[in-house]
């Protein structure tokens, strides 16, 4: 089973898109600085998806949306 469980996850990030998204780009930092950042206090995951899912888990990971950039589409 996968922990953390999605239903967790989309209580502190509400859309699955946006939660991929900051938790793929989370885990590209940790894969390409690993030195630079601490783990969550009893971090299960090995790899650096579920390590980005855990900090969002225990709200170490946070995002915000520029609406600048956001654009509609007709």
């Amino acid at each position: 089973m996968l922990q953390p469980s999605i239903d967790s996850l989309q209580t502190k990030i509400n859309s699955k898109y946006t939660l991929v998204t900051v938790s793929a780009q989370r885990a590209r930092q940790l894969r390409e600085h690993p030195e630079k950042f601490n783990h969550p206090e009893g971090a299960q995951s090995v790899n650096f998806v579920g390590m980005a899912l855990e900090e969002i888990e225990a709200e170490q990971l946070h995002y915000t949306l520029n609406e600048d950039d956001v654009h509609e589409t007709i």
